[in-house]
């Protein structure tokens, strides 16, 4: 399996800017699908950005213009930088992972335990 780690939360003025990262590890895995999610208490949890193997993302429309994701395949990192912050994107962000692992012979997603966002008006 893999385990994700974030980092770079915290408190923001609204329209600042934060870079939230992910360093994925494991074993005999290969990771197909980096991304970023978030989630508001009493909600579920939403998409917010995602990035293929190749490079290519996709993002949600509240992030699109605003959010920049991108990934290191040899360091197995992905970033989100997020600028233009305002207070409806303060919210716990979660790392995801989507891929193969090669030991159990299936694919996996994973989930890293989040990071707070708060941005303040």
């Amino acid at each position: 399996q893999v385990q994700l780690v974030e980092s770079g939360g915290g408190l923001v003025q609204a329209g600042g800017s934060l870079r939230l990262s992910c360093v994925a590890t494991g074993r005999m895995v290969i990771i197909n699908d980096l991304g970023w999610y978030r989630q508001t208490p009493g909600n579920q949890r939403e998409f917010v950005a995602t990035i293929t193997r190749a490079g290519n993302p996709t993002y949600a429309a509240s992030a699109k213009g605003r959010f920049t994701i991108s990934r290191d395949n040899a360091e197995n990192t992905v970033d989100l930088q997020m600028n233009s912050l305002k207070s409806e994107d303060t919210a716990v962000y979660y790392c995801n992972a989507r891929g193969f692992d090669e030991d159990a012979g299936r694919g996996f997603t994973s989930w890293g335990r989040g990071t707070q966002v708060t941005v303040s008006s």
